[in-house]
C-alpha cells in the first residue's frame, strides 16, 4: 500500500512561454518590448495539481513529458510545488509539449501550441491510476478532446470503473477550433460527476452560445453536475438539486491564463473537503479569481487560508435560474 493521494490529475502537461501584456501584436519584422518573459509549467493537469497543492490538497499528476530539457523542467517544477510524480511518464519518442502565450493589453490571450508528448497518454495510464492502493478520492481529466491517445470508449470505461470504486470523476476539455467534439464527449458524460467546460468550449461542442442552454444540454447527456465558466462574466451551475448563476469576485486583472484551471482546483478542493455545493462554487470562484492577478497559470493562486479569508470578506452574487 502506497501513501494516499486524494486527487490524481490526468491529462495535458505543458511548458509555457509567456509574455507580460504588450502594447500590440508586432507587425512583420517588428520588435515589441515586454516587461518580462516567463517560463512556467502549464496544461490543465499540471495547473490543477499545483493549485491543489497550494490549497493544501495532496495531488498526483498522470501525464507524459519528453526526455528533454523542458520535460525535466516540468517534472522538477511540479515536484518543487509538492505534486506527486508517481504517475508521470517519460515518452522518449516525443518532445515535451509547449505553448507560446501572447498577452496583449485589453485583448484575450493568443496561443501557439505543440501537442508533443501529450499524444502518448493512453488508456493504460488511466487504468494505472485506478490500480493505486488506496485509490484516490477524485480522478480529474483535463484536456480531453485534444488527447488523441484517449478514445471515448476507453475514457468512459475508466470513468465507470472509477465511480464503481467510489472515485469521483471530474472532466474538463480543450477545443482548439471547430470539430465534431460531441461524438467524443457523449459516451463519457454519463460517467462524469462534474463537467467544467468554459462557454467558448461549450459553444464549439454544441453550436449553442447561451450558457444556461449549454449547461442544461450537458446535464441532459448524463453529467451529474455541470459548471460553465465564463471568465469575467462568472459561471452557470446546473445539477439536479441546484441551478444558479454566479457573479465574480473583485480582483485586479493581469493575465487570464489558467483561470479556468484554478476554478477547477478550487472546486475539487471543495469536493475533497466535503463542502456543500454552494460552498464549493464560492471556493472555486475565489481561487479562479485569484489566478488572474499575476502572469502565469499558478503564481497568483491563493493558498487555502488566503482563499478562506477572501471569501469571508467578499460577497459573491449567486442567483437561482
Amino acid at each position: 500500500m502506497s501513501t494516499p493521494v486524494p486527487v490524481v490529475c490526468a491529462g495535458v502537461l505543458v511548458a509555457d512561454h509567456l509574455c507580460t501584456p504588450i502594447a500590440h501584436l508586432p507587425a512583420a519584422g517588428e520588435l515589441v518590448k515586454a516587461d518580462d518573459l516567463v517560463l512556467n509549467i502549464g496544461g490543465l493537469a499540471a495547473n490543477v495539481s499545483v493549485n491543489l497543492a497550494r490549497l493544501s490538497v495532496r495531488a498526483a499528476v498522470c501525464g507524459k513529458v519528453g526526455d528533454d530539457t523542458f520535460g525535466r523542467f516540468v517534472a522538477e517544477t511540479l515536484q518543487s510545488q509538492g505534486v506527486d510524480l508517481r504517475c508521470l511518464g517519460v515518452d522518449p519518442s516525443h518532445a515535451t509539449s509547449q505553448t507560446l502565450i501572447i498577452n496583449v493589453k485589453g485583448e484575450d490571450r493568443r496561443f501557439i501550441h505543440s501537442l508533443g508528448a501529450n499524444q502518448g497518454l493512453g488508456p493504460a495510464d488511466l487504468e494505472a491510476v485506478l490500480a493505486l492502493d488506496p485509490p484516490p478520492r477524485v480522478l480529474y481529466l483535463g484536456g480531453y478532446l485534444i488527447l488523441p491517445g484517449l478514445d471515448p470508449r476507453s475514457v468512459a470505461r475508466s470513468f465507470d470503473r472509477a465511480r464503481r470504486r467510489g472515485i469521483l470523476t471530474v472532466l474538463d476539455v480543450a477545443c482548439p477550433g471547430p470539430s465534431d467534439y460531441l461524438e467524443r464527449l457523449r459516451p463519457v458524460l454519463p460517467h462524469t460527476d462534474v463537467f467544467l467546460p468554459n462557454d467558448d468550449e461549450a459553444a464549439l461542442i454544441l453550436g449553442e452560445t447561451d450558457p444556461i442552454a449549454q449547461a442544461d444540454a450537458f446535464h441532459a447527456m448524463g453529467a451529474r453536475h455541470v459548471v460553465i465558466t465564463r471568465g469575467e462574466h462568472g459561471a452557470i451551475s446546473v445539477s439536479d438539486g441546484l441551478r444558479v448563476r454566479l457573479g465574480t469576485y473583485p480582483v485586479t486583472f493581469v493575465d487570464g491564463t489558467g483561470g479556468g484551471d484554478a476554478f477547477d482546483a478550487g472546486y475539487i478542493a471543495g469536493l475533497v473537503d466535503g463542502l456543500d455545493e454552494l460552498a464549493r462554487l464560492r471556493l472555486a470562484s475565489a481561487v479562479g479569481a485569484s489566478c488572474v492577478r499575476a502572469v502565469g497559470t499558478t503564481a497568483g493562486v491563493f493558498r487555502r487560508p488566503e482563499a478562506d479569508a477572501f471569501i469571508a470578506a467578499h460577497d459573491l452574487m449567486i442567483e437561482k435560474i
